[in-house]
């Protein structure tokens, strides 16, 4: 006599680590690349010990490599998947703060080995361009409501500016002026099409950390410029301080939904504020004082979002809460 097939299993085994990583890990990455940065600014405006900033950078780029090689096996076993993680705003927001966080690599190892800085710096700029080209066909062939503007936007299309601060470390001041030039018209229509959303449409709870990422262009168009010596940087500052204010004001609204990896928004924007007071007041006078506040009130916070971000991506929770694709 046969036996009877056997049931079903209660509960689907789970893909292998790194079959679902998640690209939303790189956002808060991106994050302590920054905070490393504005620590490292702040061993040349305060005199503080530079290992700090030098342990950040090391650290984060430790785990920077580590995340890209595991995020690189999903499109080497299945390259569409690549397509799939653009599909959803997680997925978009992520894998731009990872192909961005190249050049704030190359910015990092400037002063150490600018040879292989540049080389980052190109790769970067390649990477990020070649997956802005995959991001505009999923778009342009997906439903409409994929099409609306977002403040990931800024991601994509202001986020080249961030190849200014590598420039500027590598004595390549044209190229940073050049940058800032071209950044400016792109940040404006993002900045002028969100402000009519958000009179239009409330966003929904969940979304709204991710306004959070308004304030990082003004500040790195701010830094670039301070950095290629333009004399607009400070009016860029300008418009930074006014975001900051905004969304402090706006502090409680904005998180009502709770902690969520979309929490990760808050760190490089937060980091990239602290490090723009620095650079502009070089430590001296009232703004020198923000910026050393900025930086204290911002480092804590910053490690522990991303601490509790990435605890979510070895149990695949992160994956599932971001609907991450599956390799």
């Amino acid at each position: 006599m046969s036996r009877p097939p056997l049931p079903p299993p209660l509960s689907l085994p789970r893909p292998g680590f790194g079959r679902r990583m998640p690209p939303v890990a790189f956002v808060p990455v991106m994050g302590v690349f920054g905070l490393g940065l504005g620590w490292r600014a702040a061993a040349g405006a305060y005199g503080v010990t530079p290992g700090i900033g030098d342990l950040l950078l090391g650290g984060v780029t430790l785990l920077y490599a580590f995340a890209l090689m595991t995020w690189l096996a999903k499109p080497l076993r299945r390259a569409t998947v690549v397509l799939e993680e653009l599909r959803v705003l997680p997925g978009r927001a992520g894998l731009a703060a990872g192909s961005l966080s190249m050049p704030l690599l190359a910015a990092a190892i400037a002063p150490l080995a600018p040879g292989f800085a540049v080389a980052v710096l190109l790769l970067g700029l390649v990477v990020h361009l070649g997956l802005l080209a995959v991001l505009l066909r999923v778009m342009w062939r997906g439903p409409p409501e994929g099409r609306v503007v977002t403040p990931v936007f800024h991601l994509w299309f202001v986020g080249f500016i961030i190849s200014g601060l590598a420039a500027n470390a590598l004595g390549f001041h044209a190229a940073a002026r050049a940058l800032v030039w071209a950044m400016l018209l792109p940040a404006a229509l993002i900045y002028a099409l969100s402000l009519r959303q958000l009179v239009t449409r409330v966003p929904p709870p969940p979304l709204r950390p991710l306004l959070a990422i308004h304030l990082a262009p003004a500040c790195l168009l701010s830094l670039v410029a301070h950095g290629a010596g333009m004399g607009i940087a400070p009016w860029l500052g300008g418009v930074a301080g006014a975001i900051f204010l905004a969304l402090l004001l706006g502090a409680r609204w904005m998180l009502a939904s709770g902690f969520s990896p979309l929490w990760g928004a808050l760190t490089f924007p937060l980091a990239a504020f602290a490090a723009m007071l620095i650079t502009l007041s070089d430590g001296q006078g009232a703004l020198g004082i923000a910026g050393g506040v900025a930086l204290a009130v911002a480092s804590p916070a910053i490690l522990v979002i991303a601490w509790r971000i990435l605890r979510m991506w070895p149990d695949g929770k992160l994956a599932a809460r971001t609907n991450a694709a599956e390799a």
